[in-house]
C-alpha cells in the first residue's frame, strides 16, 4: 500500500513513543465505546495484520469466572477493525457483514487476538466481501476462539 490510512498513520506516530500505544488504544475505545468492555490494548498494527490483548478482569467474566465467549468475540472484532482500518484505502469504506465463531477451548486467562489476512486484496469499483480470520489465544498460546469476520468493502460515494 503506497499511502497510510489516517488510523494507521496515527498508530505509526504514537506506537513509537512512551505511552503512545495506550493512548492509541484509548482513542479506539472512545471511537467505538463498546470495545472498552474488553480493555483492548493494540500491540501491533499494519496493513493485513493486527494484534490486540485484553486482560482477564471481572468485567469480562461469565457465570463460571472464565473469559466470556462474547467478550472474546468483541476482542476479535477490535482486531478485525484495526486490520480493516490499516488495510482498506481511504477511497473505500468497510462494514462488518457477518461473523463465524468457533469456541474451541475454555478461556481462563487474559487474551491475545491476532487478525491476519493471507494477502491484501485489490480494492476496485465493485463492492466485495473480505474475510478477516482472527484467532484468540490465551496467555499460554492456546487458541480458544477462532473467528472469521466478513467485511463488505465499497468505494466511497463521491
Amino acid at each position: 500500500m503506497s499511502s497510510q490510512t489516517p488510523t494507521h498513520a496515527l498508530w505509526t506516530k504514537l506506537s513509537g513513543v512512551p505511552g503512545g500505544r495506550a493512548l492509541f488504544s484509548l482513542s479506539v475505545s472512545l471511537k467505538a465505546p463498546y470495545f472498552r468492555t474488553v480493555l483492548p490494548s493494540i500491540q501491533e498494527m499494519e496493513p493485513g495484520r493486527c494484534v490486540v490483548t485484553s486482560p482477564k478482569w471481572w468485567g469480562v467474566h461469565n457465570h463460571i469466572g472464565t473469559y466470556h465467549a462474547i467478550a472474546a468475540c468483541n476482542l476479535a472484532e477490535v482486531a478485525m477493525g484495526m486490520v480493516a482500518e490499516a488495510t482498506v484505502p481511504t477511497s473505500h469504506r468497510w462494514l462488518p457483514k457477518k461473523m463465524q465463531v468457533d469456541y474451541v477451548a475454555k478461556a481462563e486467562t487474559s487474551m491475545r487476538a491476532v487478525a491476519e489476512l493471507e494477502s491484501i486484496p485489490e480494492f476496485g469499483d465493485e463492492g466485495q466481501e473480505v474475510d478477516v480470520p482472527v484467532n484468540v489465544h490465551d496467555k499460554h498460546g492456546k487458541v480458544v476462539v477462532r473467528a472469521v469476520i466478513t467485511i463488505w468493502v465499497t468505494r466511497k460515494k463521491r
